[in-house]
């Protein structure tokens, strides 16, 4: 059997104190509208495990599929301008 030896956290750059950082808490609420879009569909389909869907059902799921698609795209168009930053 091998013992697992660990290193000590001397270095800069193994200390981590739990806490995400500036720059992942600036992702994730640039992400937060696609996150909720995500969340209120999964409501959606969950709703809809138990019985089976009507009109008004599938019209709510495909709201919010299209919600997600647009969160998307808009995450995608947005991350795309700020990297873009350069002149034409």
């Amino acid at each position: 059997m091998k013992s697992i030896i660990t290193l000590p956290a001397t270095s800069a750059g193994l200390t981590f104190d739990g806490e995400p950082s500036d720059a992942e808490l600036d992702a994730i609420e640039r992400e937060l509208p696609l996150i909720a879009a995500e969340v209120d569909l999964l409501d959606v389909e969950i709703a809809l495990l138990d019985r089976p869907a009507t009109v008004l059902d599938e019209r709510r799921v495909r709201r919010a599929r299209n919600r997600v698609l647009a969160e998307r795209r808009d995450l995608t168009n947005r991350a795309g301008l700020a990297q873009s930053g350069g002149a034409a």
